[in-house]
């Protein structure tokens, strides 16, 4: 297997390999096209989220600085609110449902690396998907680590980092994020 096809199957892969490096600087080249776009051409700003992400919805926006690894991978839902400084590494797939805000200096992150030190040395990384369902709402400078499910109408504390799933109509908050209450989801299910 190449290391792209083990990354894209779960598996260890060579993050230097040249073709992860090369989908990692086209995201790079994209990533500087985007937020050098006028500030105030909305218009511009969507189209070019859905030339470069794998699939989004209406009314969607992402402030600047917005970076990622590949674009691609990310798939957004409609009534989005990313806001300024977000960055999705999306070596695997990030899926964001409807009605979802993102605060400020919110890291999502599919990609970790061994503990041990010889798969650092060799550059090792693996990747898991994450999933944020439905109106969700996600506070300023959180991290989302790899491999984590979002349920629907949750609240993610500010400076929060997520490191397990979070189950439907919650807030979670702290370092690691836990649960400290139910949240009365007041939307109709179909809506969700």
């Amino acid at each position: 297997m190449t290391e792209l096809e083990k990354l894209e199957a779960g598996l260890e892969y060579c993050y230097d390999d040249p073709e992860v490096v090369a989908r990692k600087t086209n995201a790079i080249r994209q990533c500087r096209a985007y937020n050098a776009i006028d500030d105030e051409d909305f218009a511009a700003q969507y189209a070019y989220l859905k030339q470069m992400l794998g699939s989004v919805g209406e009314k969607v926006w992402i402030g600047k600085t917005f970076n990622c690894d590949n674009g691609k991978n990310i798939h957004i839902g409609s009534n989005f609110t990313g806001n300024f400084n977000l960055t999705i590494l999306d070596i695997r797939e990030v899926r964001i449902g409807d009605n979802v805000m993102i605060g400020p200096n919110t890291l999502i992150t599919t990609v970790n690396h061994p503990l041990k030190p010889m798969g650092r040395r060799e550059h090792l990384g693996i990747a898991k998907p994450v999933k944020i369902g439905n109106d969700v709402w996600i506070g300023g400078n959180v991290t989302i680590l790899p491999g984590v499910a979002i349920g629907n109408n949750v609240v993610i504390g500010a400076g929060a980092v997520v490191t397990k799933d979070i189950p439907d109509n919650s807030l979670a908050l702290g370092v690691p994020a836990r649960v400290v209450r139910e949240i009365a989801n007041d939307v109709q299910s179909s809506d969700t």
